[in-house]
């Protein structure tokens, strides 16, 4: 739902109140403009005739309109200007005590049931959502993608005419297919959250057409099913085009949408165009950029010239321009990767005059992180608490085919979130090589692998090696951001780490132990600006990081020795400088503690100006200005 513009109308005294207050919220979380109208008068709204009479004036005016009365009111003021689902606005309506939220009028496609659900937030109010397919807690079919940008297509077949048809056959919920040709976060959501009458299939040939009464297809190909389908496409396909100096842009346009067909892929599944530098302004190609409403990109000759295993390369083209390839080397350029899905093809426009300018290719790849392949995610597991892994990380191991965990620090029922069939390893046992080996097996196959790290593994999680090993090998990855240890001990001490105008630095390090630390990253060294320093590693040289803080702090600065920080048996001492190496000692504990020192624990003095009535920012004048 767009919140540019969203409109309050509320129809008693108490209602501007409740809209003022809503008002209020709404302009906090970056509604661009929010205004707030009634027939009543206020100094803080403005004034109307009538609901019936303003509702027909600006109607279409706003992306959102906000009732506040009885539902009756807004019923009798929308019914006259309602066109259509597809341009209507959303449309809510709230009691003027703000203790009902209920969706009225486009809750999908114009975003009511959403707009619905955030002012019940604001307000405290119970939101009321009746549309079928929220309350089942099922995909709403007309606007599934849109959000990433994808477009939906219905195609008419046995038992449906119209999308409308689809939805029914979705919520009554008879035999459908969930076809995936691609992959990404969105396919990956659709797949955790998958209903029991929805069978899902990774290529069109495994679909069972005679036992499904609908088909949904994430996809960039062409398919003619004889069941009811919905094609959502995913902007995913690398156009790479080269041509003729000239040629018409018109034709051009025309041939190469029809021979994108006769390929069997959808326009609307493009993404990206481009061709060589010196063609940017190729008048054909820019018509294509503005009919598809992409960018067209131009590549250096060099860069062209550098992609490998090239399917088709000409070496006339080469004595012309220094190229032995423009359109499949740009397209893999775009995609990422060197594969393509239509290798060059050659085209000549019909209808033109001999001697004119009418020959153009074009190849075609899919973008590299859309393939459905294997893939490693480097998941932070926090630091123990299996409730403070983030979602991403939970739901990327309930996913996973293979959890590679670091077991002398990752706790196991944190794995426990690995679903049925899911290999579980710990690597405390298993070499550098042996990690990775299990991995690439595992990846080869298009299985999902997560590495499982303590904390947020870019802290002290050697992970340098790992991706460099990922990407000497072509293995795709990425990294889900944990829980750090030190947030973890912020929250044991009770304690803001940052105190307004005595301290507002933290310093992540560890003492010089086995593994040598850089002479100018000494703890001496870093302990001149008496931040905030969590040092982790380092109880064993607990004496040996006591003397180096101590030429620096005095030896009454708060110190606290944490240990296994949110796990089951955590133990936190807390002292002074001081006696560090005594405390450390006395615990007992060496490894997996973190010593945190500064002014900043339990420090209670010192209030933020963010707060403060007499400090202004985007949101909030002072009071002193009000």
């Amino acid at each position: 739902m767009s919140s540019d513009r969203l409109a309050i109308i509320a129809a008693s005294q108490q209602g501007i109140t409740t809209g003022l207050r809503l008002k209020q919220e709404l302009a906090a979380c970056g509604t661009t403009e929010v205004a707030l109208f009634s027939p009543r008068a206020g100094a803080e709204s403005t004034r109307i005739g009538s609901i019936t009479e303003w509702t027909a004036e600006e109607f279409h005016n706003w992306n959102a309109l906000v009732y506040i009365g009885a539902l009756g009111i807004c019923v009798r003021a929308v019914a006259p200007v309602l066109q259509s689902k597809k341009s209507d606005p959303a449309v809510i309506n709230c009691d003027e005590r703000g203790r009902f939220v209920q969706s009225v009028l486009s809750g999908h496609y114009g975003g009511a049931n959403d707009l619905a659900r955030r002012v019940s937030r604001m307000l405290g109010a119970q939101p009321v959502i009746t549309t079928s397919s929220d309350v089942q807690g099922l995909w709403p079919l007309d606007i599934l993608g849109r959000d990433e940008g994808w477009g939906a297509e219905y195609r008419a077949g046995l038992g449906g005419r119209s999308l409308t048809d689809a939805q029914a056959a979705f919520v009554n919920h008879e035999p459908t297919v969930l076809l995936l040709d691609v992959r990404n976060e969105l396919t990956d959501r659709l797949e955790r959250t998958c209903p029991d009458f929805v069978t899902v299939a990774y290529r069109y040939e495994d679909v069972d057409v005679e036992s499904c009464s609908l088909l949904l297809a994430v996809t960039p190909f062409l398919y003619e099913p004889p069941v009811q389908a919905v094609f959502y496409r995913p902007r995913v396909l690398c156009v790479g085009l080269g041509s003729e100096k000239g040629i018409d842009p018109e034709r051009f346009v025309g041939s190469f949408l029809h021979r994108l067909r006769e390929k069997r892929l959808s326009y609307r599944s493009v993404t990206s165009l481009a061709t060589v530098d010196f063609k940017l302004q190729e008048p054909a190609f820019q018509a294509l950029a503005t009919q598809l409403g992409i960018p067209l990109q131009g590549f250096e000759a060099q860069a062209l010239e550098a992609v490998g295993g090239v399917p088709n390369p000409s070496e006339t083209v080469f004595r012309k321009v220094g190229i032995h390839s423009v359109s499949e080397a740009a397209s893999a350029l775009l995609a990422g990767h060197e594969e393509w899905i239509v290798e060059k093809q050659k085209a000549a426009l019909e209808d033109v005059e001999k001697g004119q300018p009418r020959h153009f290719t074009f190849a075609v790849s899919l973008r590299q992180d859309a393939l459905r392949r294997g893939h490693i995610s480097i998941v932070g597991a926090g630091p123990g608490d299996p409730g403070l892994v983030t979602v991403r990380g939970r739901e990327l191991i309930e996913a996973a085919d293979l959890v590679l965990y670091a077991g002398s620090l990752v706790p196991e029922k944190l794995t426990e979130y690995a679903h049925a069939g899911a290999l579980v390893r710990s690597s405390a046992s298993m070499s550098l090589e042996e990690q990775f080996e299990l991995m690439k097996r595992f990846c080869l196959r298009g299985k999902q692998v997560v590495r499982l790290h303590t904390g947020d593994p870019c802290i002290y999680g050697a992970i340098q090696e790992q991706i460099a090993w990922f990407e000497a090998h072509g293995m795709p990855y990425d990294i889900v951001p944990g829980v750090s240890s030190f947030q973890a001990a912020a929250a044991a001490l009770n304690s803001q780490f940052t105190v307004p105008e005595k301290v507002q630095t933290i310093i992540l390090t560890r003492g010089n132990g086995r593994t040598p630390v850089p002479e100018k990253e000494r703890l001496r060294d870093l302990a001149r600006a008496r931040a905030t320093m969590c040092i982790f590693l380092s109880a064993e040289w607990a004496d040996q990081v006591q003397r180096e803080l101590e030429e620096e702090y005095p030896p009454t600065t708060p110190v606290a020795v944490c240990y296994r920080l949110s796990w089951d048996d955590q133990q936190v001492w807390r002292g002074e400088l001081g006696s560090l190496a005594a405390m450390v000692r006395e615990s007992g504990k060496t490894r997996t503690v973190l010593l945190v020192v500064g002014e900043a624990i339990g420090a209670r003095q010192n209030r933020s100006k963010l707060y403060d009535p007499h400090f202004t920012h985007g949101f909030r004048c002072s009071s002193r200005e009000e």
